[in-house]
């Protein structure tokens, strides 16, 4: 059987069922016998059905600006640790 950590490396191609045949069968064995995997992947998939049901909206530029800024930061700063 998978461990939990196994099942949540694999629950995105899961979800985008692009998991080879044998491989889903073992995800689906997995949820059928863990409660906590079953919630986790059951939340994760509604959660994404009502995203994809809202509208998307631009966001204003001064947001996207210092949105991007603190991104460019933060991989900047990885960088300075390698």
């Amino acid at each position: 059987m998978l461990t939990c950590k196994e099942f949540l490396a694999e629950l995105s191609d899961f979800l985008d069922e692009t998991t080879r045949d044998e491989m889903r069968a073992r995800l689906e064995r997995h949820l059928s016998q863990c409660p906590n995997c079953w919630v986790v992947c059951d939340t994760t998939r509604k959660t994404i059905q009502v995203y994809k049901g809202l509208d998307s909206c631009d966001l204003p530029e001064d947001v996207r600006d210092r949105l991007l800024a603190a991104v460019e930061r933060k991989i900047a700063s990885h960088g300075e640790g390698s």
